[in-house]
């Protein structure tokens, strides 16, 4: 009887993702032992990164499955280990970049991820709900999404994706939860009084949580990061602008004039911290009637052009209207219910717009404002 090529097996292996870090368990020190029997069976040990491991029979089939498919194999065995504290630190370390400094990994040189937060100048506009769908359109793409609900007051996003899952702690670092194929981290896993316990923060403990979620949550090799910020010009903003600052910002109002010129204060906070506007989504747009087909405003009209007129001559750079999201009531009660609209029902008009937003956010390169290049001043 033919035995399996350790090679191969190896090979294999080398393919298998962790559920969570979504990094080859070959590079996490993760891979324990393999031992190929004279009958063709294999026996694969893997580390957990802790005994209580959420993914751990998530992790067990992929790797069963994986060696299950290798040539002359006839049966594969699984036995699950615990790392040590020292395996778990180099872990942590090579994730980080080969050191233990908790730094944003966002602001590194070599950073390819886009961020873009998303504000709105007062609440009630559906900032959430773009912020939600958005998120979900762009990892439909392909794309790699992270989501931070950076709205620590008024936290929505966990409900509005249907996310049931804790975060998974190793040690000090916190691997978040996915749902719709998005990385999600909130405060609401950290009220012991669920969502119905207020958050009473001053300022300082808001930037603090803010930095805590950008630091010691590892979210892996984001393509974009959307952050959904609290509405206003207040101290998460300004929290935001400073632990990130290559962060763009994205404007969502309504059409309502009074509603833009509020608007307005928060696109206009950019040029004092420095940040680009990257656009403005014009929410609760007309529909058609279903009786007889014209035009319904009942939001007003015009107000995401006015500001994105306004913020153009005020910076002095381009702003563009990005869309107008169509007034649907799905959108809404699929944030209630956890199933975004982009999802739920993909070819709606608002979901359509929604997606086309996402192509265009998702799939800009990423600018130079506010990167370190790295490059210190000689003289001669």
């Amino acid at each position: 009887m033919p035995v399996p090529s350790l090679d191969a097996i190896n090979a294999s292996l080398a393919t298998v993702n962790d559920p969570e870090i979504n990094r080859p368990i070959t590079d996490l020190g993760m891979l324990k032992s393999v031992d190929v029997r004279p009958d063709g069976s294999v026996d694969v040990g893997i580390y957990l990164t802790v005994s209580s491991c959420p993914m751990r029979e998530s992790l067990t089939d992929r790797v069963a499955a994986a060696v299950s498919a290798v040539a002359d194999v006839t049966a594969v065995r699984v036995e699950l280990d615990v790392m040590s504290d020292e395996q778990r630190a180099a872990m942590r370390a090579s994730l980080r970049g080969g050191g233990e400094e908790r730094e944003v990994p966002f602001n590194r040189p070599g950073s390819l991820t886009r961020v873009y937060g998303i504000t709105s100048g007062k609440g009630g506009v559906g900032k959430s709900s773009v912020a939600t769908d958005l998120a979900v359109a762009m990892a439909r793409m392909g794309l790699t999404v992270g989501l931070l609900d950076a709205d620590i007051y008024g936290h929505s996003i966990p409900r509005m994706l249907g996310v049931t899952d804790a975060p998974h702690r190793v040690d000090d670092m916190i691997m978040p939860p996915q749902a719709k194929g998005v990385r999600v981290i909130s405060i609401l896993p950290f009220k012991p009084g669920g969502s119905a316990e207020p958050v009473a923060f001053r300022g300082p403990m808001l930037h603090r949580y803010i930095n805590s979620f950008l630091t010691d949550v590892w979210c892996g090799d984001l393509d974009v990061l959307l952050l959904d910020l609290p509405p206003g010009t207040g101290d998460v903003a300004m929290s935001t602008a400073q632990l990130l600052p290559g962060a763009e910002i994205v404007l969502v109002t309504t059409p309502q004039h009074a509603a833009a010129e509020v608007a307005l204060r928060a696109g206009t906070l950019a040029s004092l911290t420095h940040q680009q506007v990257a656009g403005v989504i014009e929410n609760m747009s007309s529909f058609p009637c279903p009786h007889c087909g014209e035009p319904l405003d009942l939001f007003g009209i015009g107000g995401g052009s006015v500001v994105a007129e306004t913020l153009s001559q005020q910076l002095g750079a381009s702003v563009p209207l990005l869309g107008q999201i169509p007034f649907d009531p799905r959108l809404r009660s699929g944030g209630d219910a956890g199933e975004p609209l982009v999802l739920s029902t993909p070819d709606a008009p608002a979901a359509q717009v929604l997606t086309s937003i996402a192509e265009r956010l998702g799939r800009r390169p990423r600018g130079l404002a506010g990167v370190s290049l790295g490059l210190a001043p000689t003289r001669r």
